[in-house]
């Protein structure tokens, strides 16, 4: 649904993505639906799509379509889904990572700094562990690491040692508790600051990097020989990942040389070696503004 989800690069990807309007196709960032429906417009009746989400909301922006079909689980479970739906490999497989709008206008999620909600930050609600159990029971070493990495926090240590200054007088248990501290700790541009650090927050919840890296490498495995890899990334972080495995064919970025010193090349670039969202685009969508495609064929 278009209010659920602003969809990203729509036309770039899903034409990078649908060379065969026969094939099997998998959409792992279902979402609102958009690049779904996108992609299901230019199948034939004998194409096929299956679509991932672990958000039991999604559910709710299922195309009524026969060729179509939700399987409501992380995509880190990719291989293992769709070998029970009797499928080997796929055309294609497109991802648009990170959050979607609705999870962060939903206040109660408590994805958005904008809104006084719990600390919960769960992408799939069956999960155990919150934003609130990261920042009151993570090690100083820990925060660090994570708001360095996750969200590119230039005063990491400042602010893990503001948070378990904090945390000992009474637990952070709200958007707003966090909000307060980091308030003491800003550095720069104060929404850009609070955005970094409940990015980072929101991988380690839901443990985004682990599972991007088994999608990729699973996903690879699954292509046919032609198939499409479609991403688009929102951070360095995810970006350099998808980097790596598209051109080493590992996650490490580490080049493979057959007996006689050739580099071992796994996939082409489908166009350009990547696409940004147009100035027209950033302009409707500003969350677009840090997006970058990358679509690849397997060799």
């Amino acid at each position: 649904m278009s209010d659920y989800h602003i969809p990203v690069l729509l036309e770039e990807s899903v034409d990078a993505l649908v060379y065969d309007p026969d094939g099997v196709y998998v959409d792992v960032t279902f979402g609102g639906g958009s690049h779904s429906r996108a992609i299901l417009a230019k199948l034939s009746d004998k194409g096929r799509l299956y679509a991932f989400d672990q958000d039991a909301d999604a559910a709710a922006n299922v195309p009524n379509d026969p060729r179509f079909t939700l399987v409501q689980a992380n995509f880190k479970y990719l291989q293992k889904f769709l070998r029970l739906h009797g499928v080997k490999s796929v055309d294609g497989i497109l991802g648009d990572l990170g959050i979607s709008s609705h999870q962060i206008d939903i206040p109660e999620r408590g994805f958005s700094f904008r809104f006084s909600a719990p600390l919960d930050m769960r992408m799939n609600v069956e999960e155990s562990l919150t934003a609130a159990q990261v920042v009151n029971t993570y090690s100083e070493m820990d925060l660090v690491e994570l708001l360095s990495r996750f969200g590119e926090v230039r005063n990491a240590k400042t602010l893990a040692k503001a948070l378990i200054s904090d945390r000992m007088r009474r637990p952070i248990q709200s958007t707003d508790d966090l909000n307060r501290v980091l308030d003491l700790c800003v550095m720069g541009h104060k929404p850009k600051y609070f955005a970094q650090v409940y990015q980072a927050l929101r991988i380690e919840v839901n443990q985004e990097i682990p599972a991007l890296e088994a999608m990729l490498i699973q996903g690879m495995s699954l292509l046919k020989k032609g198939g499409r890899f479609v991403v688009i990334s929102y951070h360095s972080l995810e970006d350099r990942l998808v980097k790596n495995i598209f051109k080493t064919g590992n996650i490490e970025g580490e080049v493979q040389k057959d007996e006689f010193g050739v580099i071992s090349k796994f996939f082409e670039s489908v166009g350009p070696k990547f696409v940004l969202p147009s100035a027209k685009e950033i302009k409707v969508n500003p969350r677009s503004r840090s997006a970058k495609l990358r679509a690849v064929s397997r060799l």
